[in-house]
């Protein structure tokens, strides 16, 4: 069934799905039950309440279009700017309380300050679009490349270093910085945060979005710039139904992240130059998959403690201790947090309880952290529902498969970079089929690191397989 939206003109609703599930419900007692014609029975009726009309945009895009992004991680962030490249407004909606990225998550712990990249360590630019805005955010004072070492780290404390084909890049104070500065010096994206996006309706040839029954604009278009269960629900009921097919199908893996500073040096394996190592993926220990010197990467120049790590657990130790990430169970975290402690005792090598106590400890669940799936596309465009998805997860698990797909949503830039959103705009929203993708693609297994993708550091060495999720 097609419901077609025309501006202007009120048409009576049809009835809502869910006063025909309430009405099944509560008559139930009422009237015996009968077998319905054409043998369907009572649970496939139900099951067909919920099968979501889908929109159908009709009416002419207007000459000024607007869009909005929820989510402002990476992806959401540079569909944003390459909007404005293309002559289109956007507004990018984002949760984040302390500032935008999604997981380009930095925790600045005063008074000292204590600095730590919770979300992503590091990042690598092997495709010449992303690898052109590394370039210009480096002459920007925004990225850095890391010069540290980094390698795999045996149980037992045996550590074999990594070269790379592809240069490694962190953000200069962080990974946060980079992600506030993405749209320092544009003047067609507005930002709203920390905004929870509950509800999208369509009517009158436009999108309404609302926050918890509060208006937040109407808009042209829409694009979903985040996942997991808030991204579910959202989709769940606003008449999109083939992208919340596609958004259903992925999986997520579950991590815990465990940020501690130590006052004293941890007893790090060094490399043949007699360097102590900066990161390593962590091998044959089930609570540990990375850990990384914060201390070292980012404040350079900091001489004595306190020192800073980023500890991540096995997606498999991370599916096995999950809770909900908002009341975490203070047993729970207690034991997680001792049980990875243990682990990076185990991976340095040290006897059992020598492990010097951290000065600070702060713990958190990634509870939808990285794909284990992918349809291998850079983007998802409904244009008939004017509405589309970007994120890393259509690409890989990378920063850089989410500025590409980030890229792809909203501009043509590269033999591989497809034009979906400002394309369809340009042509006033004519023959929309034509600009409708990635709709029906299956998922594939992603591989990789628990902690993600790296391109440029699998092309030389023995790819990590991920634990089981």
């Amino acid at each position: 069934m097609i419901l077609t939206i025309q501006p202007l003109k009120l048409t009576k609703p049809s009835p809502s799905p869910f006063h025909s599930i309430r009405t099944a419900i509560f008559c139930e007692k009422k009237a015996p039950f009968r077998r319905r014609k054409y043998n369907s029975s009572r649970r496939s009726v139900l099951k067909k309440t919920f099968i979501q009309e889908q929109v159908k945009f009709t009416a002419p895009v207007s000459d000024d279009p607007v869009v909005a992004i929820i989510g402002g991680g990476m992806s959401g962030l540079l569909c944003a700017l390459f909007l404005e490249k293309r002559g289109v407004r956007s507004t990018v909606f984002d949760t984040g309380v302390h500032g935008l990225g999604g997981r380009m998550g930095t925790r600045i712990i005063d008074p000292s300050p204590l600095v730590f990249d919770h979300g992503a360590q590091f990042f690598t630019a092997s495709d010449p679009v992303f690898a052109e805005l590394v370039h210009d955010w480096s002459l920007k004072g925004l990225v850095q490349e890391w010069m540290g070492t980094i390698g795999e780290l045996e149980l037992g404390g045996q550590f074999t270093p990594l070269s790379s084909s592809s240069s490694r890049y962190v953000g200069v104070n962080g990974m946060r910085p980079l992600a506030d500065s993405i749209l320092s010096q544009t003047h067609m994206v507005d930002v709203v945060r920390p905004s929870w996006i509950s509800k999208l309706e369509p009517f009158n040839g436009m999108w309404h979005l609302s926050e918890n029954g509060k208006p937040r604009g109407q808009f042209d278009a829409i694009v979903i710039a985040h996942n997991g269960k808030c991204a579910n629900r959202l989709l769940s009921a606003s008449g999109l139904p083939l992208i919340a097919r596609q958004m259903k199908r992925l999986e997520l893996s579950s991590i815990w992240a465990l940020l501690a500073a130590f006052d004293d040096p941890l007893p790090v394996p060094v490399d043949s130059s007699g360097s102590p190592f900066e990161g390593a993926f962590v091998k044959g220990i089930d609570s540990i998959s990375w850990m990384g010197d914060n201390t070292k990467k980012i404040s350079k120049a900091k001489d004595g403690g306190p020192y800073c790590w980023t500890f991540f657990s096995t997606a498999a130790f991370g599916k096995r201790n999950k809770v909900p990430q908002e009341n975490i169970p203070t047993v729970t975290a207690e034991r997680v947090k001792e049980t990875m402690l243990e682990g990076v005792e185990a991976a340095l090598g040290l006897s059992k309880s020598s492990l010097q106590r951290p000065c600070y400890t702060r713990l958190q669940l990634w509870g939808a952290a990285l794909p284990t799936n992918t349809p291998g596309i850079p983007c998802i465009f409904d244009s008939e529902g004017r509405a589309g998805i970007c994120g890393d997860w259509l690409l890989g698990s990378s920063l850089e498969a989410a500025a590409l797909s980030g890229i792809a949503l909203a501009n043509q830039a590269g033999p591989l970079i497809l034009s979906y959103i400002a394309d369809y705009f340009t042509s006033g929203g004519s023959s929309p089929e034509e600009f409708s993708v990635g709709l029906h693609n299956e998922f594939q297994p992603l591989e990789g690191h628990d902690i993600g993708q790296f391109p440029g550091l699998e092309s030389k060495e023995k790819i990590i397989e991920p634990q089981p999720v």
